[in-house]
């Protein structure tokens, strides 16, 4: 008996007559639905319609086969869709795949990568530039890439990224703005802001300046400051950084413009001491000496409490008291109740604002203040406050 071969399903015949038949808007519909037979595919991806083209590039049902043709496309919107359906499929491909299939996508995608139009490239470099999992050898060769569009983003954003991989596009960098690109990257290590340092670049230390999560060490930042007195343009960056120490704030103070010194005797991070150094050299660089002297009076003490101005408030401790302001800065730093008493004693202030002091200046808790006695007395006696004093200056 003579076996007759299945005749094909309605909803197949229907697709083959759209395929060599139907308008470009149902070509494109065509090309688009997963459920299009392999073969209808591959043949839309020789339509003249390049919205049909488009289609069955983004299309996750596309054969490899397909694929591959669409990489030789000459629209680069169809490569681009190509190259971010085959990005998103990167972690589950390499180029040791055995199965001929998926080893045919991983050339494909290899071809993307090195295509010709930046756009192209571009894409593929978006998909996947944060994926943790993408083969490191595609994320290697989109760092390197020439074009920063391409480049930038992996640089920045791609977690796959070792502190060897970026040492070494610092020091054999493709481009010039490879560099500038790994001192935008967050969290730089102190090694590689080092080395993008020793690039000797202003245009780049500014680069890695502004980027306030980059680690750079004490020693480099001293050596940028000395610079900075003839760089300008790193002067209000270097205002800027996060977590300056007293040495590095005071030496700033030394060569920052006017401008500057006033921002950065503005912060509210510096040790008081120092911040009452800084803002004594505004003082000092206004024309004809207009600013007049601080006083220290209990007033303008409350006045800046009220503020919550804690550089202030040691700025005029130190003009009333006539101390060093390094011990001001130890009886802060140590938040020590008993010496912010005793220096609001030796200032002429009252007891009442000795309270002030402990919890503006000295941060303390309510339960760790010392509090007026009765009829508003001090609550320390004399020698016990003078020899607070002592310890403050003898250290």
């Amino acid at each position: 008996m003579t076996q007759t071969r299945p005749r094909p399903a309605p909803g197949y015949e229907l697709a083959r007559r759209l395929a060599f038949q139907g308008e470009a808007a149902d070509r494109a519909a065509l090309a688009a639905e997963p459920a299009t037979a392999p073969e209808i595919l591959y043949y839309l991806a020789g339509d003249q319609a390049t919205e049909v083209r488009q289609a069955v590039a983004a299309n996750g049902a596309t054969p490899p086969l397909a694929d591959r043709k669409l990489s030789l496309d000459a629209q680069p919107e169809v490569r681009v869709l190509l190259g971010r359906k085959l990005a998103a499929l990167a972690p589950g491909l390499s180029d040791h795949e055995q199965d001929r299939l998926r080893r045919l996508s991983w050339e494909t995608l290899c071809t993307l990568v090195a295509d010709t139009a930046v756009q192209v490239r571009a894409a593929i470099a978006e998909s996947l530039q944060e994926m943790p999992d993408a083969p490191r050898c595609l994320i290697m060769r989109l760092a390197r890439d020439a074009d920063m569009s391409v480049a930038e983003p992996v640089i920045r954003l791609s977690p796959l990224l070792t502190d060897e991989d970026l040492l070494s596009l610092v020091t054999l960098p493709p481009v010039p703005a490879t560099v500038v690109a790994v001192a935008r990257r967050p969290c730089l290590s102190e090694a590689l802001s080092d080395a993008i340092v020793a690039t000797a670049d202003a245009g780049t230390v500014a680069v890695l300046l502004d980027n306030a999560s980059a680690s750079i060490r004490e020693a480099t930042l001293d050596a940028l400051i000395a610079n900075a007195a003839t760089q300008t343009s790193w002067q209000e960056k270097l205002v800027h950084r996060p977590a300056l120490s007293a040495r590095c704030a005071r030496a700033l103070g030394e060569i920052v413009a006017d401008q500057f010194l006033a921002l950065l005797a503005g912060r509210e991070d510096l040790d008081p001491a120092v911040t009452a150094t800084l803002r004594a050299k505004v003082a000092d660089r206004l024309p004809g000496g207009e600013a007049p002297a601080l006083v220290g009076t209990e007033a303008e003490f409350r006045a800046a409490a009220e503020r919550g101005d804690r550089a202030e408030m040691a700025a005029l401790l130190v003009a009333a008291t006539q101390m060093p302001e390094a011990a001001i800065a130890r009886a802060v730093t140590l938040r020590s109740p008993r010496a912010l008493v005793a220096l609001c004693w030796h200032a002429a202030y009252s007891p009442a604002a000795a309270v002030v002091a402990q919890s503006v200046m000295g941060q303390l808790s309510p339960d760790a203040c010392l509090y007026p006695g009765p009829e508003d007395s001090w609550p320390l006696a004399p020698d016990e406050m003078n020899w607070q004093l002592e310890l403050l200056t003898s250290v």
